[in-house]
Formats: structure tokens, sequence, C-alpha cells
């Protein structure tokens, strides 16, 4: 694993720098509740996907949608952007 940055080395403003920066880390701890696929509702319409601010949804190969844990913080964006409701919110634990 990579040494955290200190204060002074982090860009102004917390301005992301280097592409791809956010796969460096596990938010998994941040999370009070997580998102739960029901595949039969879905229509593989990808709202989810689309507006997953952490791009943590996957697109499987048969087209259906799965979410990293490890970068999903949460913030039920994806349960709001589903139109058939498939998507719930669960508390973690």
């Amino acid at each position: 694993m990579s040494r955290l940055k200190g204060w002074k080395e982090i860009p102004i403003g917390g301005t992301i720098v280097e592409p791809g920066s956010s796969v460096e880390f596990d938010v998994s701890s941040w999370r009070t509740f997580r998102p739960v696929f029901d595949k039969k509702k879905c229509t593989k319409c990808g709202m989810c996907w689309i507006f997953c601010p952490e791009g943590a949804i996957k697109i499987n190969d048969d087209g259906t949608y799965d979410v990293n844990l490890s970068y999903c913080k949460g913030c039920g964006i994806c349960q709001k952007a589903c139109a058939v409701k498939a998507i719930t919110m669960v508390k973690e634990g």
C-alpha cells in the first residue's frame, strides 16, 4: 500500500489532478446503507450507472448491473434514479 499524502502535498481545494485516483481508496466504512439490486425488476436502462457519482456500479456481460461495495458510499442516488424501483437501500450490518 502506498503512503498517504500529507497536507502539504494535497492540491489546493482537494482538486483531483491524477485520473483514476479514486480507485486507490476503499470507502466502504463510510456507508450506512448499501444498494441491493432486484434483477427481476431491472429493465437494464443504465440510469443507476449513469448517475452513480463514484462509478461504483458495473455493467455485467448480460446487461445487468452490480455495485462494487469498495467504492460505494451509500448515497442512494442510484435508487432515486431507478424508475422501476429495482434498487433498495438496505441498512449495513
